[in-house]
């Protein structure tokens, strides 16, 4: 069962954060609901739906940047009291706007989410869980790396508290008090958690996640472990899930569920008998969702979901259905209140135009005046720079909250731009410098087409080469203003942090001692590494786990006070750590005793890992050779039927072929200098030094044959 939804806009505020936008309770079985909305200036707006009409109920003044927003009110009652967090406050308000609470958490950083249960506060800032009941300290809990989101399992169902975290480590939290209960693994670092059903289903203890890498799942949490009921993958590589709720908007009596996606792709998931989601419903807005509600809002008996977006649009997509089209000599009949609307929003867009005029007109005279002060104007800018498991690439995701010019993107570390279907931005190069001390490596600029307010970019770094991606966005705004991002490309850049490894394989070790502190070697494995909290670790000692996301080698990092190993099945990764390592301990003046255990069985072994990707992309290259050549043979003979099936087959995937060709741009050329770098590092720790022999290796690549190399490698 399919069904049709109706996109309405309703109003627009500030700019908006994630989970900050909620239904009131409807006062009467059918009516219609009000809408809470908060925003970055601190303003709470809350509006009806009157004769089609948005009307405000309340709108607070002007504040902090609120974070989030949540409902409560007496276990039982109806969740009709508005919380928001800004800074370290939570405020509490009326349906009607009273403000009836004030309360300052008095925590260090930010609140960036919140949850309400009957007189419990639940409030966590970058690492810090706190609980509070009746606004006085109950639990508190520090977590190993960055909370993105928290939700508390319904205690009116369960009798006890249970609060769960969602951490960027791929990892939910289950607390009970101020002690980890116990963690569970998810397939990605989990943004959003929201209480299935709203309650937390038949039991109170389902809970629905979103990842950033746009996972979705539902997981059940009981008192001793966890089960996972399903799991829904990203294949299409759409965006993180930003939002989520569960409504019955197809009206078959099974609650569905509603998920806002950060690139705009608002989806409907409904059950079928195998009680799997399946997806009903998809609709695309130009910028990412932070908040999704279902209800009923603009007219009543008519459901919808209502969606808030990061520039403040507040936007419904209803099952009411709109005015028919007319067909060829028939005329479409406004109804008098349509008429009305038209009518009223011609009239306030011809005041607007006025008003732009007669401001264009002051901002010329008062600029030409020698008093004149001139003033930057203030635009956000979310952005979001991550590792892409698929593809081994970073998505660098750009979102202003007004329309893009131009975006400059310079970076001083080699790094391929790859294409991005859903980019419409024109690019072009320019020549850079790259011997140059300071010199670049990139310059690259994106034109946008008028009302471009978001921009999605993919590029590819090369391991062992680190430095910086600036990127300068200019938004259409008079005077012109740039904005200047800057992001890491860290040594170890293809690596992702993973909850366990494969300890069978043949590893080498590297072990480093001295006088460091714990808190100096952590700085250095966040430096290297992505995914690493910034806040050193709790405890002694500390673990992590990654994997190379392009080869799927693997490395184990153990550290403390003055002493740190590291385990690999690539030497590469061993190397590039040795270089960067004694560089910065060099750089802090420190001692270090350097040893390493080399593994000769692990070259062979990270040779057969490369060798899938080489054998594909050579096949790719020499079919995409023979497509010109082919397709001249099909046009002289009229006919393809006389060459070979391989033939055939390569034209009739030939579009196919060039596409996947377009989007891998130089991977044969990485894949060889994997395998030579490889090579050097090899005899680079035997003391010995191979760079003469290089040409002898490319030789052999350029003829590829897993064993000749194999035998290359124990030979040289």
């Amino acid at each position: 069962m399919e069904i049709n939804l109706n996109r309405i806009d309703y109003l627009q505020v500030g700019v908006t954060s994630q989970k900050t936008m909620r239904l009131l309770p409807a006062v009467g079985r059918k009516a219609t609901q009000k809408v809470a909305v908060a925003d970055y200036d601190g303003v709470i707006t809350c509006f009806g739906m009157k004769k089609g009409e948005a009307v405000p109920v309340f709108k607070t003044l002007p504040g902090q940047k609120i974070a989030r927003l949540d409902l409560g009110g007496a276990i039982g009652t109806p969740q009709e009291k508005i919380f928001v967090c800004a800074g370290s406050e939570v405020k509490g308000f009326t349906k009607k706007g009273k403000q009836f609470l004030s309360f300052e958490a008095n925590l260090t950083e930010s609140i960036n989410a919140m949850h309400v249960s009957g007189a419990d506060l639940f409030v966590c800032a970058s690492y810090i869980y706190n609980h509070y009941c009746d606004c006085k300290d109950q639990d508190y809990y520090l977590s190993g790396d960055k909370i993105n989101d928290i939700v508390c399992l319904p205690a009116e169902n369960l009798g006890r508290i249970v609060p769960v975290l969602a951490c960027q480590d791929r990892v939910l939290r289950v607390l009970k008090g101020s002690e980890l209960l116990y963690d569970i693994e998810v397939p990605g670092p989990p943004c959003v958690l929201e209480l299935y059903n709203r309650d937390g289903g038949t039991n109170g203890e389902d809970i629905l996640y979103g990842t950033i890498d746009g996972k979705l799942g539902l997981i059940r949490i009981t008192d001793s472990s966890s089960s996972s009921k399903w799991e829904i993958g990203n294949e299409k590589k759409k965006g993180g899930v930003l939002c989520m709720d569960t409504f019955d908007i197809m009206g078959d009596g099974v609650k569905d569920i509603l998920v806002g996606r950060d690139d705009g792709t608002v989806e409907v998931y409904g059950f079928d008998c195998s009680n799997e989601p399946t997806l009903r419903f998809e609709h695309v807005l130009s910028e990412s969702i932070t908040s999704i509600q279902g209800g009923c809002v603009g007219k009543e008996s008519y459901d919808e979901v209502l969606t808030a977006t990061y520039t403040g649009w507040v936007t419904g997509l209803t099952t009411e259905p709109q005015q028919a089209e007319a067909g060829p000599g028939e005329e479409v009949k406004m109804s008098r209140e349509t008429q009305s609307k038209v009518a009223s929003l011609r009239a306030e867009l011809d005041q607007l135009q006025m008003k732009v005029l007669q401001g264009r007109e002051k901002y010329q005279q008062t600029s030409q005046s020698s008093t004149a002060v001139s003033a930057v104007p203030m635009f956000s800018v979310n952005d979001k720079f991550t590792l892409c498991q698929d593809d081994a690439s970073y998505s660098l995701a750009l979102e202003v909250q007004t329309a893009i010019d131009n975006l400059l993107l310079q970076s001083d570390v080699p790094i391929d731009l790859l294409d991005v279907d859903k980019n419409s931005a024109v690019v072009s190069f320019s020549e850079c410098d790259s011997e140059q001390p300071n010199g670049n490596f990139l310059l690259a600029t994106y034109r946008c087409q008028a009302n471009t307010t978001r921009l999605e970019l993919k590029v590819r770094s090369i391991e062992g080469q680190y430095g910086t991606l600036q990127a300068y966005i200019t938004p259409r705004l008079q005077p012109k203003t740039c904005q200047v991002r800057q992001y890491l490309i860290k040594p170890l850049s293809l690596h992702q942090r993973t909850h366990a490894i494969d300890q069978d394989r043949p590893m080498n070790t590297l072990s480093l001692v001295g006088q460091f502190s714990f808190a100096e070697i952590h700085s250095w494995v966040v430096f290297c590494l992505p995914e690493v909290p910034e806040k050193t670790p709790a405890g002694e000692n500390i673990t992590f786990y990654f994997q190379n996301t392009f080869l799927g080698t693997q490395l184990e990092a153990t550290y403390c006070k003055g002493e740190s190993h590291f385990k690999s099945d690539n030497i590469s990764t061993i190397s590039i750590l040795k270089d960067v390592l004694s560089k910065e301990a060099t750089k802090r003046k420190i001692n270090l005793n350097i040893s390493y255990d080399i593994n000769d069985d692990s070259v062979g072994h990270t040779l057969k890992m490369i060798h899938p990707k080489l054998e594909y992309q050579l096949l790719l290259a020499k079919k995409v050779q023979l497509i010109d050549a082919l397709k001249e043979l099909q046009v002289h003979e009229g006919t393809a039927d006389f060459l070979i099936p391989e033939y055939r087959n390569i034209l009739d995937e030939a579009a196919y072929l060039l596409e996947e060709y377009k989007k891998q741009p130089a991977h044969l050329e990485r894949l060889y200098g994997m395998i030579t770098d490889l090579f050097i590092d090899k005899f680079k720790f035997k003391g010995q030094n191979v760079k003469t022999k290089v040409s002898l290796l490319l030789e052999i690549l350029d003829n590829y044959d897993l064993d000749s190399l194999m035998n290359f490698f124990n030979e040289a």
